[in-house]
């Protein structure tokens, strides 16, 4: 049977039940205070017997008009009742086919239904988020690939085809295009990692995190005309060491390769708040635009003022995998615009729990 017809059963049988309860109680009630002998021979009184006879049928035809009512009301109430579910079951048939944008925009009064259906809008609200992210996601990353492949083929063609071409030079730059892929390779599969949060947690101390991918990052910082300042308090938390490192690492070198031509600064600072642990990472560089702070952390967002060169072989995905990072960490990745050019990156992670 279906919820309705159960409902609607349910209902009729209850008011049924409760109408013959009801008659049952008045019957035997007044009826027990009737005598069942005639009281007066020369005048007609009816007893017990004749009120039971007139009785019994009346309460048969009240209780037949009460299923009935019971079973048309019920049904009516049932399908109203039933009706978000109806809803919410269309929403879900349409998603099972592949129509993530449909909501159930549920009206009325905020009952668990209303709540239900919210909640059900704002899972296909983020599922239709996440799958245009990772088509974009897919796309991105097909041309990504598919560019230094054209470029070794190419390279390939040309030293086949020409017998005078610079073989050095050939092989110096199918080394250099094959750096480049091998780079996006791992950063994908490092993406990938972050997101199945496939890791082991054992304690971390973000200050000398932030110090070692300082120091990794100084010839870098050197070459491009950056200094950096570090410093802090200890921090400590429970992660990833290897990606908490890679976290902090990104986090710095997107500061040193969006900085000033000459004459940056980096700042990266640790804390422990009440709020929570914080790595700070500040940055002098050109204005952002408060509207391109959210697209900072897609995959293969490049900055414009980004620079192909030795120092760096960028994919675009060094934000999008310090936030994919951070969220595997249970944490929140901010940024901010500075007012006088540059970015403030803050990442926020919960204290770790106590250990019984």
């Amino acid at each position: 049977m279906s919820a309705r017809l159960t409902l609607t059963l349910s209902y009729a049988g209850v008011v049924a039940l409760t109408g013959a309860v009801i008659l049952a109680v008045v019957g035997l009630f007044l009826l027990r205070y009737v005598p069942d002998q005639n009281i007066d021979a020369n005048v007609f009184v009816p007893n017990r017997s004749d009120l039971l006879r007139a009785f019994a049928p009346v309460a048969s035809q009240v209780l037949v008009v009460l299923l009935v009512l019971g079973l048309v009301g019920g049904w009516l109430l049932a399908g109203r009742m039933l009706s978000p579910l109806a809803r919410i079951g269309e929403a879900a048939r349409l998603a099972a086919q592949g129509s993530l944008s449909h909501r159930v925009a549920l009206e009325g009064p905020g009952d668990e239904f209303r709540d239900l259906a919210d909640v059900f809008d704002a899972m296909l609200a983020q599922l239709e988020a996440h799958l245009a992210e990772q088509q974009r996601f897919a796309a991105n990353a097909s041309h990504e690939l598919r560019t230094p492949l054209a470029i070794s083929q190419t390279l390939l063609e040309v030293a086949r085809t020409d017998p005078d071409a610079d073989t050095g030079a050939v092989i110096a730059r199918l080394s250099e295009v094959n750096a480049r892929a091998i780079e996006l390779t791992e950063a994908l599969l490092l993406l990938s990692r972050a997101d199945r949060r496939t890791f082991t947690r054992q304690d971390v101390d973000l200050s000398l995190v932030a110090e070692e991918a300082v120091e990794t990052l100084l010839p870098l910082a050197d070459r491009r005309g950056v200094r950096i300042e570090v410093g802090g308090s200890p921090a400590m938390t429970r992660g990833s060491a290897a990606l908490l490192q890679q976290l902090v690492t990104n986090l710095v070198h997107n500061a040193i390769v969006h900085n000033l031509r000459s004459d940056g600064r980096v700042a990266v600072r640790t804390h422990d708040l009440p709020a929570g642990l914080a790595v700070v990472v500040e940055n002098t560089g050109e204005p952002v635009p408060a509207s391109r702070i959210p697209t900072l952390v897609e995959p293969f967002q490049r900055g414009a003022e980004r620079t192909r060169g030795d120092d760096h072989v960028g994919a675009g995905l060094g934000l999008a995998i310090a936030e994919r990072i951070t969220q595997a960490h249970d944490g929140a990745l901010v940024l901010t615009p500075r007012a006088d050019g540059g970015l403030i990156a803050t990442v926020w992670l919960p204290h770790p729990s106590p250990t019984p």
